[in-house]
C-alpha cells in the first residue's frame, strides 16, 4: 500500500500540456467539463468503463483542489466517499494519502450512523488526484474554456428533443466532437463572487466564471430551469497569530480508519497526524455583524444558502444570542494557515478581521486570504433522469453543484455516476441506476431527480431509510461486485478482493450460527459477561455476538480452532451481527409504509412540539404546507422516508390511544346506563 512514488507537480504540468497539444480534430467518446471533485470522478469512472475520454478544465494545476474545506467525510458524507471508493473512484484513495487527522464522528450512536472523516493537506490531495488522472487510461487532459455545447437534432430512436455531439472552446479553436457530454462546473456557471458591497465575475477567487455562452445554451436553447445558488467561505487564519492555548484540543483517532478498502492504514502515522482545536463565537462577534450587514451585499441576495453549513452571518441572523461552535483545522502538515470552520463570511476584509479578534483564541489573529460569497446557476435536477442524463438532451449528463449539491462527496459521488452512465452512453450500452435501497448514492440520486431542491443538498444518514443496512464498513459488499459485473467501473484487482473478502465473511458468519453452546458453557467461557442465569438454553455464537460488551476477539479466544482464522473481519462481524435483526424490521417498516400510505393527518397537530425525531427542515416544511395524508406527506419535496416512518409510527401510536381512549369512554357509559337502568322504579 502506498507503495507508488507520485510524480512532481510541474511533471504533471508537462505532461499534460504534451498530451493536450494534438486535440483540435480529434473525436472522443466521453467530454467532461470541470476539474473538480465531480469532473475528476467522471472522467476517471468514464475511462474505467472503457470510453477515450476528454478532460477539460480551464486551469490543470487546480485539477483536484480543495476550493473550501480541507476536509474528507462526516456524517452521511463519509458514507458516500466509502461507496465511491467500493466503486473503484479517487476520493477515498486520495483522502488516506493526503489525511493528517482521521476520526470517526459520532461514534457514540451505532456503526450504521459512524462518519469517517479526515483533516487533510491540500496539496497532497490534489498531488494524488492529478497523479491518478495522469496515469488513468484512455484519458486526456487538456487546459480550456468550453464557450457553449454542439447540439443537433435527436436520435428518433431514443427520447428527448435535442442532441449533444460536442463541445466548442472559448478560444475559438476547431469543436471538439463527443457522443456524451458531462457538465461538473460547480460554482463557475454565472458564477459571482461577494466581498463587502463589491462583486466580480467568477467562481472561485483567482478564477475566471465559465463563458456566459455555456448557461446560455442550457438556459435557451435546450430550455432548462434553471436556479440561483449561494455558497460561501471563511477566511485563511495565519497560525502562528492564533493562541491555540485557549481553544480545547481535539487529537485524531488514535488508531486512524482508512477510506478506501484497498488500504489497511493511512500514509499519514497516528504519531503525525496534526490536532483540530474547538471554540467559540462571543457577543461580540454578534455585534460586529449586526453593525455590518449594511456593508454587506452578499447577505441581503436572494438566492438560497446552505442550510447546514451558514455563513456566520445567517447564524447570527438566525439565531440571534447563541454561541457557536468554530474549529480551527490545520490545512497541511507544513502550512501555515488554519481554516476556521463555522466563520465562513462575506464582509469586508477590515471587518472580518475585527470579527474573529472577538474570539479570545484569535484576539491578534492575521487574515491571510479574506472570506468570500459565491452565488451561482444551477440546473433544476427534476429535469434528470436517475443515470442524471438531461431527459429531454440526449448524450447530456450533469453532476456536482450544477444539480443543486454542496459539498465535495456529494459532487464526487455524483461524477461517478454520471462518468459511468456518460460512456455507457457513448458505448451503446444501456444505462444503470442505483437504488436507495442498496446505497447512499441511490438516495442522493433519487432525492435529486424526484423531489429537486429549493437550497444546496447536504448528505444526512436522516436522508436513508434504509440505513442500517447502508453502512460504512459494507459498501464493498453493497457495491463492488455490482460496479464488477454489471457497471464497468472496477477493476479486476479490486473485484478479487471484494470477492475474497464475501466469501470469507460467509464463512465467519456460518460458523458464528453452527457455533451452539449452552448458557452455562458460555458462563464459564465468558465469566466476565452477564448471562441471565434463567436462560438455560442453547445460544449460537451469532446471539452472543449481538452483547453489547461481547467481541469477536473474546468469542475467537474462547473457540480458537472455529474462529481465529476470521480476526481480520472482528469489527465488521460484530457490526453484522448486532444489525442482522434491525435490517429485517427496517424492510417490513417500508413495506408497513406502503400499505397504509392513506393514513389521514391531523389537520391541528403541531409539527414543531410534535415528540419525535423530525429535523428542523421537515417540521417546517410540515407545518407550512400540512398535508392530508401519510401519502401526499411522501410527495413533499424535502420530506425524507425515515422522517415518514416516525410520522407514522407517532399517528398510528395516537390512534391507538384515540380508540383505546373511545373504547374506554364507551365502557363507562355503559356501566352509567346500567346503573341508572338498576335505579330506575320496577
Amino acid at each position: 500500500m502506498f507503495s507508488k512514488k507520485l510524480p512532481p507537480l510541474q511533471s504533471f504540468l508537462v505532461q499534460v500540456s504534451r498530451r493536450a497539444s494534438h486535440l483540435a480534430r480529434q473525436q472522443y467518446d466521453v467530454i467532461v467539463v470541470g476539474g473538480g471533485h465531480a469532473g475528476t470522478e467522471a472522467a476517471a469512472a468514464a475511462a474505467r468503463v472503457g470510453a477515450e475520454t476528454l478532460l477539460v478544465t480551464q486551469k490543470i494545476h487546480t485539477i483536484g483542489a480543495l476550493s473550501c474545506n480541507p476536509s474528507l467525510g462526516g456524517v452521511g458524507k463519509g458514507q458516500l466517499v466509502k461507496e465511491v471508493d467500493a466503486l473503484d473512484g479517487l476520493c477515498g484513495r486520495a483522502g488516506d494519502w493526503a489525511g493528517i487527522h482521521f476520526s470517526i464522528l459520532n461514534r457514540r450512536k451505532g456503526p450504521a450512523v459512524w462518519g469517517p472523516r479526515a483533516q487533510l493537506d491540500r496539496q497532497l490531495y490534489r498531488e494524488f488526484i492529478q497523479s491518478e488522472l495522469l496515469s488513468t487510461p484512455r484519458l486526456t487532459v487538456l487546459e480550456g474554456s468550453v464557450e457553449e455545447l454542439l447540439v443537433t437534432e435527436p436520435d428518433p430512436e431514443e427520447p428527448g428533443h435535442h442532441r449533444v455531439t460536442g463541445i466548442c472552446l472559448a478560444n475559438g479553436s476547431q469543436p471538439i466532437s463527443a457522443s456524451s457530454v458531462v457538465l461538473t462546473t460547480g460554482t463557475f456557471l454565472s458564477g459571482s463572487l461577494f466581498m463587502g458591497q463589491t462583486s466580480s465575475p467568477g467562481g472561485r477567487i483567482g478564477d475566471a466564471p465559465s463563458s456566459a455562452g455555456l448557461s446560455q445554451t442550457l438556459r435557451e436553447r435546450l430550455g432548462l430551469r434553471i436556479g440561483r445558488l449561494r455558497t460561501g467561505t471563511p477566511p485563511r487564519i495565519v497560525k502562528d497569530s492564533v493562541d491555540l492555548s485557549l481553544a480545547e484540543l481535539f487529537p485524531s483517532d488514535s488508531t486512524p480508519t482508512p477510506f478506501s478498502f484497498l488500504n489497511t492504514h493511512t500514509r499519514c502515522k497516528p504519531e503525525d497526524q496534526l490536532p483540530c482545536h474547538l471554540t467559540h463565537t462571543t457577543p461580540g462577534v454578534e455585534r460586529v455583524v449586526m453593525e455590518s450587514l449594511h456593508l454587506n451585499c452578499h447577505i441581503q441576495e436572494d438566492a438560497k444558502g446552505p442550510r447546514y453549513c451558514p455563513s456566520i452571518e445567517s447564524r447570527v441572523l438566525r439565531f440571534p444570542g447563541r454561541q457557536h461552535q468554530v474549529w480551527l483545522e490545520p490545512e497541511g502538515l507544513t502550512s501555515d494557515l488554519l481554516y476556521p470552520q463555522g466563520l465562513s463570511m462575506t464582509m469586508p476584509p477590515d471587518v472580518q478581521l475585527r470579527l474573529i479578534r472577538e474570539i479570545p483564541a484569535m484576539h491578534r489573529a492575521e487574515i491571510h486570504t479574506p472570506g468570500y460569497g459565491v452565488q451561482y446557476d444551477f440546473v433544476c435536477p427534476t429535469q434528470l433522469s436517475p443515470a442524471l442524463q438531461v431527459k429531454n438532451t440526449q448524450g447530456l449528463f450533469l453532476a456536482g453543484q450544477i444539480n443543486g449539491t454542496t459539498g465535495y462527496e456529494e459532487a464526487a459521488a455524483q461524477g461517478l455516476w454520471a462518468g459511468v452512465n456518460a460512456a455507457r452512453w457513448a458505448l451503446s450500452l444501456p444505462a444503470v441506476m442505483l437504488s436507495r435501497t442498496e446505497s447512499y448514492i441511490g438516495v442522493l440520486i433519487d432525492d435529486l431527480v424526484s423531489r429537486g431542491v429549493t437550497e444546496p443538498y447536504r448528505m444526512f444518514t436522516s436522508r436513508a431509510e434504509f440505513r442500517t443496512s447502508l453502512r460504512p464498513d459494507n459498501a464493498d459488499l453493497r457495491l463492488t461486485l455490482k460496479g464488477f459485473e454489471e457497471v464497468g467501473c472496477v477493476s479486476s484487482l479490486r473485484h478479487q478482493e471484494a470477492v475474497r473478502v464475501r466469501d470469507s465473511l460467509q464463512d465467519a458468519l456460518e460458523a458464528l450460527q453452527t457455533l451452539t453452546v449452552s448458557t452455562p458453557t458460555w458462563r464459564k467461557k465468558l465469566p466476565n459477561i452477564h448471562i441471565s442465569e434463567a436462560k438455560n438454553t442453547i445460544v449460537t455464537g451469532m446471539n452472543m455476538l449481538q452483547y453489547n460488551d461481547v467481541s469477536f476477539e473474546m468469542l475467537a479466544s474462547a473457540y480458537p480452532e472455529c474462529l481465529s482464522p476470521y480476526m481480520e473481519f472482528s469489527q465488521r462481524l460484530k457490526i453484522e451481527a448486532v444489525y442482522r435483526p434491525h435490517c429485517d424490521l427496517q424492510k417490513k417498516e417500508i413495506e408497513r409504509i406502503q400499505k397504509e400510505e392513506k393514513m389521514s393527518l391531523p389537520q391541528d397537530i403541531d409539527y414543531f412540539s410534535l415528540p419525535v425525531s423530525l429535523s428542523q427542515e421537515v417540521r417546517e416544511i410540515l407545518d407550512r404546507v400540512r398535508p392530508s395524508t401519510l401519502g401526499a406527506a411522501t410527495r413533499l419535496q424535502g420530506i425524507t422516508p425515515a422522517a415518514i416512518v416516525h410520522l407514522l409510527n407517532y399517528v398510528r401510536h395516537t390512534e391507538q390511544k384515540r380508540r383505546r381512549k373511545q373504547s374506554h369512554q364507551k365502557e363507562e357509559r355503559g356501566e352509567e346506563l346500567c346503573e341508572t337502568n338498576a335505579s330506575l322504579p320496577q
